[in-house]
């Protein structure tokens, strides 16, 4: 080996060829434009499909909804659906994958165009060079005042002060700037937009949906997962639970629903009550990070007694009829269960159909109230109601929520100005030019306002 050989190791060598590549090849590509709106215009796609395909929903559901025959679009088929994860488009690979690379456009596009023109804004430069102005859109150059070379400067730096601006000397250069903080609003654009995508992958990794329906004073736990990202076991609550101590429904003079209610009661292992709320439908629960919605409700059982015995619950199901919701149970009215009565229900306002086991109807009862079937007294004492809770735990909201604050003060900066005004004074004239990046013909007002202030001694000296 020649000891005298300056050529890099293999190991050095690779790391420069990988510093280059980043450098001039992948850094460009993330921050170019045209790859950002691309990016953006896939996640606005695939978010609306995740809007429009119902999410994390049973495989019933979408062979039921989405045969292979006939397609729906004549390609969506249920296992088109399952296949692509469009059942749970927020949390799979290559939607989390979108967000991450959109993410690194931004950051690349902050720290390769925003904080580098943001640096350039921050410093005073000086015109020094007359050719310099002829690159302006709005200059003018003004007559000699060979008597009062420094007056102009003095004129121009109260008036442009008085309208904000910051003003700078250098000899016969003069620069003054307004509205850097405009410069700064695209930077806040990106930072939030950032901690928006922060925000929802949070949310879709460590977050989890479940549905439970619970009839009237019974304790659950949350069990019935739908949808649930790699790392929310945590979020899942195992050291309490929920009682629900009541469910009611108010209705309105003509029999509908009016509003139903939820009194829930958040209680230890031990039953000790932590906390205690009354939810319905836009009030929810929220408890350590943890969101319940009122959202659906049903009959669960109906308690009733039969002449002297005691009271018996007996569990009701929802029956499947078309155009609406009604709820049923089979009452046995003889010891060997050869006979009995079917009790049919559509609400908890107390009202019951009951049938024979021919299916003809044979009467009607309400809550309160006794009938005689099959030669006994049918009482009914209460019917359950049960209330059906959807529960969602989502960490990134916060973060979102925050984002999107950020992204409107971010945009409310990035509307101000940045205006540049300089001057040159030359034994051939005055020069004076500016540019904006915004509200162009206020900054041409601004300027000709300098130019007749700086004008006026010129015809007096005249």
């Amino acid at each position: 080996m020649n000891v005298n050989d300056s050529s890099p190791s293999p190991l050095i060598a690779a790391g420069q060829a990988i510093a280059r590549f980043w450098k001039q090849d992948l850094l460009p590509l993330l921050a170019d434009l045209r790859l950002a709106i691309a990016l953006l215009l896939a996640i606005a796609l695939f978010s609306i499909s995740g809007t429009v395909i119902e999410q994390g929903q049973s495989l019933a559901f979408y062979q039921e909804n989405y045969p292979e025959s006939p397609a729906l679009f004549g390609f969506l088929t249920w296992k088109v659906v399952l296949a692509l994860g469009l059942n749970t488009v927020y949390r799979t690979w290559w939607f989390l994958a979108l967000l991450i690379l959109f993410g690194a456009s931004l950051t690349a596009c902050t720290f390769t165009r925003q904080l580098p023109a943001l640096k350039a804004a921050q410093g005073w430069k000086y015109y020094r060079q007359p050719r310099q102005f002829e690159k302006l859109a709005l200059s003018a150059r003004l007559g000699q005042l060979p008597d009062a070379p420094i007056a102009p400067f003095d004129q121009a730096e109260g008036l442009l002060k008085a309208k904000g601006y910051r003003t700078y000397r250098d000899g016969d250069a003069f620069y003054a700037r307004k509205g850097i903080v405009g410069r700064i609003g695209p930077i806040i654009v990106h930072a939030a937009m950032l901690i928006v995508l922060v925000g929802a992958i949070v949310g879709a990794t460590t977050g989890f949906l479940a549905q439970e329906m619970v009839p009237s004073g019974q304790t659950f736990q949350v069990q019935n997962i739908l949808d649930a990202g790699p790392w929310s076991a945590p979020q899942i609550p195992t050291d309490w639970a929920v009682k629900v101590n009541r469910f009611w429904i108010d209705y309105t003079a003509d029999g509908n629903i009016d509003q139903f209610y939820s009194d829930l009661s958040v209680v230890d292992p031990d039953g000790t009550e932590r906390d205690r709320q009354t939810i319905h439908v836009n009030k929810p629960l929220r408890y350590r990070g943890i969101t319940m919605y009122q959202t659906d409700w049903g009959i669960s059982a109906v308690r009733l007694h039969l002449n002297n015995s005691p009271i018996l619950e007996l569990p009701m199901a929802q029956l499947p009829v078309a155009g609406g919701r009604i709820w049923g149970t089979w009452v046995p009215t003889q010891t060997d269960l050869s006979d009995g009565v079917s009790l049919v229900t559509r609400d908890l306002q107390g009202t019951l159909l009951i049938y024979d086991k021919t299916g003809k109807p044979v009467a009607t009862t309400r809550v309160g109230r006794s009938v005689q079937v099959n030669g006994i007294t049918l009482a009914i004492d209460e019917l359950v109601g049960s209330t059906g809770l959807q529960i969602k735990a989502d960490p990134g909201i916060p973060l979102v929520y925050g984002g999107f604050g950020l992204l409107m003060l971010g945009v409310v900066l990035s509307y101000f100005s940045h205006s540049q005004i300089w001057l040159l004074n030359t034994p051939e004239g005055l020069y004076v030019g500016g540019r904006t990046n915004r509200a162009q013909v206020a900054f041409e007002r601004e300027l000709l306002d300098t130019l007749t202030a700086l004008e006026t001694p010129q015809a007096a000296q005249g």
